[in-house]
């Protein structure tokens, strides 16, 4: 099975955070990482009179995939419709989300549980549209065990078509743990997601959870190392650190072009996102991707005052520039 190369480096879905403005920001800066949508559920999509509001994208933004939440094949499917006739050409499953509201919803990781009603939503996702569908999910829930009982979760749904998983390096503890505390808490294992790719060496396996550096992500990825993993998907240092992502198409993906200069990217998202607020937009959205643009450089402080004092209004979009070229040439110097 050849493996689709666009999964190698991913932003992770991030609720609440990676809307199509924080897309848009990550994309200046990487052509070549595979971007998320927020989660979105089934329900929400099939029963809304504008399901545009949740899907709404770019073609710029590709490679995107929709993470769709939900438990119901039936509803998922019609959903998975909806979002290929938006555009959508990738889409992703959660079984990995542990907060109490999706529990009660029955989707998220709580279906670790239910390898079969994974797989029939995977199947019923893919007849209905005919695109790929692949799963986020944990190594395992409260008290499963880590070893068999993820093998079989992965042999059920992989029997459905799914052939690319996502995986949180952690248990979820649906009893006892906040959805924090189950990003922080529960102990990574790395070495049980590279077991998982030895016994499944056809599928692809990309690894999630507490990578912070590219100097990490170059260790998953590399070639020579014992069961090397097929992709790598980063979540909230991307967040903190938008800017790390320029690295990405160079160092990953072979790409020679030379990466964008922070100056460029504020350049082109602030016309971006003037646009974006004169059709409706709230600044404060639009403009808090750009927080941590310069994080680690002399000045970041003034540039976290500025862009705050833009999502507030007391300052116009068109005063990041400046301060973009002078924080900018004062990177180049301290170089």
């Amino acid at each position: 099975m050849a493996h689709d190369p666009t999964h190698r480096f991913a932003v992770a879905p991030m609720m609440d955070y990676t809307d199509q403005h924080c897309r848009m920001l990550f994309r200046l800066i990487s052509r070549r990482t595979r971007l998320y949508t927020e989660m979105v559920t089934a329900a929400a999509i099939v029963h809304s009179k504008d399901p545009s509001r949740f899907l709404a994208f770019d073609p710029v933004e590709e490679p995107l995939t929709l993470q769709l939440g939900g438990g119901d094949p039936a509803l998922l499917a019609k959903a998975a419709r909806i979002a290929q006739a938006a555009g959508y050409r990738n889409l992703n499953l959660n079984v990995g989300c542990p907060s109490d509201r999706v529990t009660v919803g029955r989707f998220g990781a709580c279906l670790m549980a239910e390898p079969e009603v994974v797989a029939d939503a995977v199947k019923a996702m893919a007849d209905a549209t005919g695109l790929p569908v692949t799963v986020k999910n944990r190594l395992g829930i409260d008290d499963q065990d880590t070893g068999p009982d993820l093998d079989r979760f992965i042999t059920i749904v992989r029997a459905a078509g799914c052939d690319t998983f996502v995986v949180h390096a952690r248990k979820a503890w649906l009893k006892g743990l906040s959805p924090k505390e189950n990003r922080e808490i529960p102990p990574l294992d790395y070495a049980r997601v590279r077991t998982l790719k030895r016994h499944f060496p056809d599928l692809s396996i990309v690894l999630n959870g507490g990578l912070t550096t590219l100097d990490a992500v170059a260790a998953v990825l590399d070639a020579a190392a014992p069961d090397p993993l097929d992709g790598v998907m980063l979540g909230r240092a991307a967040m903190d650190n938008p800017y790390m992502l320029a690295q990405v198409d160079g160092r990953f993906f072979g790409d020679a072009d030379a990466a964008p200069e922070r100056a460029d990217v504020v350049t082109r998202y602030t016309a971006y996102a003037d646009v974006a607020v004169r059709r409706g937009a709230r600044l404060p959205l639009v403009v808090r991707p750009m927080v941590g643009l310069f994080r680690g450089c002399p000045g970041a402080r003034a540039w976290r005052q500025l862009v705050t004092r833009v999502a507030q209004g007391e300052s116009g979009l068109a005063s990041l520039e400046p301060l973009a070229v002078r924080l900018a040439s004062t990177e180049a110097l301290a170089a």
